[in-house]
């Protein structure tokens, strides 16, 4: 089938610089599923983080669904995610030594499963802000020239 895109976190792409992505599937219950397929999912806030050799996803919310009643969990519950054990190493070791933080960037459907892609990012000082903003306004400026002739 192929990738269908549900929610995508642009706030990461501003307040970090992506470094490396993954793929991760998610463990859901109940009728999350439904909700995400909505797109009634948040990942503004969200992070991940190893436990035990496992990859935990805390505060993406995933809102309620309607007609699902009393067998809703709750919203703001952490969530597994489904990662390689090399994958998750990797990402474990980045994490202690060089201060990284893992984000989650996009959640999608591919195959009728929900993913959520995550990344190791490293956050941006208010000076890289900037210089982003400025090289995308020029960026533009190209663009637009090379339009006109």
């Amino acid at each position: 089938m192929g990738r269908k895109i549900i929610a995508s976190n642009k706030k990461a792409f501003h307040d970090y610089t992506i470094v490396e992505k993954f793929d991760a599937g998610l463990v859901l219950t109940g009728t999350e599923i439904k909700s995400i397929r909505k797109g009634s999912i948040n990942l503004k806030d969200g992070f991940a983080k190893i436990e035990d050799g496992e990859a935990w996803l805390y505060n993406v919310h995933i809102s309620p669904y309607e007609q699902g009643n009393r067998f809703n969990p709750d919203p703001d519950r952490k969530r597994k995610l489904l990662l390689n054990k090399n994958e998750i190493l990797k990402m474990l070791g980045k994490v202690k030594k060089e201060k990284y933080t893992i984000v989650p960037l996009n959640v999608f459907l591919e195959n009728g499963w929900a993913k959520c892609e995550i990344a190791l990012a490293k956050g941006k000082l208010l000076h890289d802000k900037r210089e982003d903003i400025a090289k995308k306004a020029m960026d533009r400026d190209i663009a637009r020239n090379f339009k006109v002739r």
